[in-house]
């Protein structure tokens, strides 16, 4: 994974011109150009500096690991990480583990 965000943010981006629409395969499986998804993430499109501390930030607000990840437009197993790395996560009750 190459930008670290879901399949479907992806094809989001394409409908939004963010990134040219996908080739589709006979199978109906997008394929995008490897050099248009390297310059989407090199124009920084999806940032890294600071992500994480504004991640936890919004997560020690209570906001849920879901509604983060999406803030951010990445999978939730990545903001979970990446959560776990910065700060307590709370379990399903709201309490620190």
């Amino acid at each position: 994974m190459l930008l670290g965000v879901r399949t479907t943010t992806i094809a989001r981006w394409a409908r939004d011109g963010l990134i040219k629409p996908a080739v589709r395969t006979p199978g109906g499986h997008r394929r995008y150009r490897r050099g248009e998804v390297v310059a989407l993430r090199d124009a920084g499109v999806v940032e890294r500096q600071g992500f994480e501390r504004d991640a936890a930030r919004l997560y020690d607000q209570g906001w849920p690991i879901r509604r983060v990840a999406q803030e951010f437009g990445v999978s939730y197993g990545l903001m979970r990480r990446i959560l776990r790395k910065q700060a307590a996560l709370r379990d399903r009750g709201g309490k620190a583990r």
